[in-house]
Formats: structure tokens, sequence, C-alpha cells
């Protein structure tokens, strides 16, 4: 026996799902059917599809996310609801969701590019270092949403997404950077934080190497910069390891040549693959 969905109140009012699946009467979600109706019924009379493969749709939202584009980003494009976009993509199995779509709403979606999709938006890597530099500092992330004026779970999301070179939006940028200015020079005990959430908080990022506020403050200039890599934390050693693996792996030299290139001795190298054994795998002796 099927569950009915109409004694339960829907998730939210912003397509037609409210009213076909939860019954929903809301005067203007009323007023959203009776336009679809008169929609279908104008492509009726003019001889076009009420409904067409929505396939070209679901290639064209992968290939933007592909690119680096949320479907949030997509739906905001081309004045859709975020729902209406997921529901062409598929689901947790693996199958679509929807494989029929409105002319209408494709012609929206089709005509969506990824440069007026991403106006707006800027890379993250300043924000996510400003981030990591307050949390070694010692402030836990959940109270730099305080701040930041962000939802408290989304401050970890931006670290991790950044990570993966996806963009944010330039309001966000310009909130954590101007929070930042207002926080690198405060101490987080005097907004009441505990001293031993404080050292979990430097732990954490001490662990993970996160630049501190006193590294970026002589590195203002390349702090945005995704292409400065910070070597905050790494040791020479650690340096000539990654550099040797490199020169190994793609130039082809034995850890001789390697070393008389990098002005260390083998011995160096050896004993450097050995404290960092995880750039010595796949390594030639």
């Amino acid at each position: 026996m099927s569950r009915r969905t109409d004694d339960r109140q829907p998730p939210h009012h912003n397509n037609l799902t409210c009213y076909t699946n939860y019954g929903c009467r809301l005067p203007e979600c009323v007023d959203r059917r009776r336009q679809w109706q008169r929609d279908l019924r104008r492509r009726q009379r003019e001889g076009q599809p009420a409904l067409i493969d929505a396939e070209p749709v679901r290639r064209h939202l992968i290939a933007l996310q592909a690119e680096g584009i949320s479907t949030n980003a997509v739906a905001r494009t081309a004045g859709l609801d975020e729902w209406t976009l997921r529901n062409f993509l598929p689901s947790p199995s693996g199958r679509p969701r929807k494989h029929r779509v409105t002319p209408d709403i494709a012609r929206k979606i089709l005509a969506v590019t990824a440069e007026e999709a991403a106006a707006g938006y800027v890379d993250g890597t300043g924000a996510r270092r400003r981030i990591q530099a307050l949390v070694a500092a010692g402030w836990p992330m959940r109270r730099l949403a305080e701040h930041l004026k962000l939802n408290p779970t989304y401050v970890g999301d931006l670290v991790r997404r950044t990570e993966n070179d996806r963009p944010i939006r330039s309001t966000t940028a310009a909130k954590v950077a101007e929070s930042y200015e207002r926080l690198r020079n405060e101490r987080p005990a005097r907004h009441g934080i505990e001293a031993r959430q404080i050292r979990r908080m430097r732990k954490l990022a001490a662990d993970r190497k996160w630049p501190t506020v006193a590294y970026w403050a002589d590195r203002m200039d390349v702090i945005n910069d995704p292409h400065f890599m910070p070597l905050y934390g790494i040791t020479k050693r650690e340096i000539i390891a990654q550099d040797a693996h490199e020169l190994i792996r793609f130039s082809g030299l034995n850890r001789e040549a390697a070393a008389e290139r990098l002005g260390v001795s083998k011995a160096y190298i050896d004993h450097a693959f050995r404290d960092h054994p995880q750039y010595a795998v796949e390594v030639a002796a």
C-alpha cells in the first residue's frame, strides 16, 4: 500500500510538487499550478510538445558541474528553483530522477554558460587561508562563523571546497577578509573561548600545517594567490625529499644524480626518504 503524502507538510513551495504530491492549496501555489496549465494549453495550441527528453539538460548540468559550477549557481542564473534542477541529476542509486522536461525549462537551463553562472564568484584560496590562520590562533570554526556572519556548518565546508578549487561568492570572500582584519590580532580567550578549545584548534592547525597569522603578516600580497605554495611547517629535509622524488620519477635520474642536482649528498636524500617515506614510494634506489 502506497504511503500518502497529502497529509504531510511539503518540504518547500517552489514548484508544483507541493500541489501535486502534498495537496498544498496556498494561493501562490494554486496560481503556479494554474499558470502551468495555461502554459500547457498554449503549447498544445501551438503544436509544441508538452514534454521533451531531459537527457540534453542532464548532460549540460553535469558538464557545468565538471567546470566547478554548482547547481545552485545554474538555478540562480536560469531563474529557476534549485530543486527543479536537482531532479534532472542522477540519484544516489545512479538513476536519473527525471526523464522529461518542458521546452521552456530546458531552454532556460541550456542557455546557461559557465562564464555567466560563475559571475560574482571568485577563487576561494584567500578565504581558506584566512580561516585556517585564525584556527591556528585558536579560533574554533563554529565561533568564527559568528564573526564571519556565515552558517556554522558552511565555514568548514568552505575550507574543504576551496581545497578542491571550488570558487566562492565574492561577497563571502569579502566577509572573510573583513573579519580576518578584525580578528587577527584578537585573542580567542577574550571572546570566551576556553583554553582547552584553543589548544585543540592550535594542535589541529599544526598537524595540518596551516600557516599562522604571523606567517601571513609578511605575505599578505600573496595570501590570495593560488599559485603561491606556502612551505609553512615543512623542513628542508622534507622539501629535498619532495624534489628528489620528482627528479627521480619524472626526469629519470638516480639518487646520486638527483643529489648533485639539488646540491646535497646521496646520503642526505637517503635520510630524507627514510624520514618521509611517502616520497620514497616507487622511487628507484
